[in-house]
C-alpha cells in the first residue's frame, strides 16, 4: 500500500513538472538571458514528502526537461545548459552543458530533505516548528539551485557568459550575484512559501494513513 501511494505522489509530481514545462511563462519565464523557474518547487516538495531519492530522480528529469528545452527553444544562454547548442565563439556544444543542467537539479532533490529532517531533530520535531522547518528547506533548496547553476555558468563557461551578457573582467561575477540576489531570492520566497503550504498538508496525510494502519 505504502509503494502504492508513493508510485501515485511520485507520478503526480512529474505531471505537474511535465505540466510547468508545457505552459510558456509558467514553468520557465524569461528575465533577461536567464530564466527564472518554478520547475525547482515540486522536486522540493517530493523531496520532503517523499524523501532524496525520488527526490534526486524528479530533480534529474527537471533537468533533463530544462536541456531539452534550452535545444529547441533557444535562448542567449541556451549553450550552457544544452550539450548540443555551440558555446559561443564555438561550433560545437560542450560536454559541460550536463553538468549544468543536472547536478544543481538533482541536489534540489536531495538538500530539503536533509535540512528538514535536521531541523526536525534540532526542535524536537515539535509540531509548531514544522512551518519554519519547512520554509527554511524550501528556501535552501531553491538557493541550492540558483547559486549552484550560476556559479557552474561561472566556472565552467566564463568566457562565453561574459560575451552573451556584454561584460567583461570582476562585472562577469558582478552579474552572476546580481541574478542570485534579484531572481534567485525571489524564486527561494516563492518556494519556501509553496513548500510550506503544499508539504504541510502532504505530510499530515501521509501520517494520518500512517497512523490509522496502525
Amino acid at each position: 500500500m505504502k509503494n502504492t501511494k508513493t508510485f501515485t505522489l511520485t507520478a503526480m509530481f512529474l505531471a505537474i513538472l511535465l505540466l510547468l514545462s508545457a505552459v510558456p511563462f509558467l514553468g520557465f519565464i524569461p528575465i533577461g538571458p536567464i530564466n527564472a523557474t518554478t520547475m525547482h518547487i515540486p522536486v522540493i516538495i517530493a523531496s520532503i514528502v517523499l524523501g532524496p531519492k525520488i527526490g534526486a530522480f524528479l530533480g534529474g528529469v527537471f533537468g533533463i526537461i530544462s536541456m531539452i528545452r534550452s535545444t529547441i527553444v533557444l535562448s542567449p544562454l541556451s549553450f550552457v545548459f544544452s550539450p548540443f547548442i555551440p558555446v559561443i565563439g564555438t561550433d560545437q556544444g560542450s560536454w559541460k552543458a550536463i553538468i549544468v543542467a543536472l547536478v544543481p537539479r538533482i541536489l534540489i532533490g536531495i538538500v530539503p530533505y536533509f535540512v528538514f529532517m535536521g531541523l526536525k531533530k534540532v526542535t524536537n520535531n515539535k509540531t509548531t516548528s514544522q512551518t519554519v522547518s519547512l520554509f527554511i528547506a524550501g528556501f535552501l533548496g531553491s538557493v541550492t539551485n540558483t547559486i549552484l547553476v550560476m556559479n557552474l555558468i561561472y566556472f565552467l563557461f566564463k568566457d562565453s557568459y561574459a560575451q552573451s551578457i556584454g561584460v567583461s573582467g570582476n562585472a562577469i561575477y558582478t552579474g552572476i550575484l546580481t541574478v542570485i540576489f534579484t531572481s534567485g531570492v525571489v524564486e527561494a520566497i516563492v518556494a519556501a512559501v509553496a513548500t510550506v503550504g503544499v508539504a504541510s498538508v502532504l505530510l499530515r496525510l501521509v501520517k494520518k494513513n500512517a497512523t490509522q494502519k496502525l
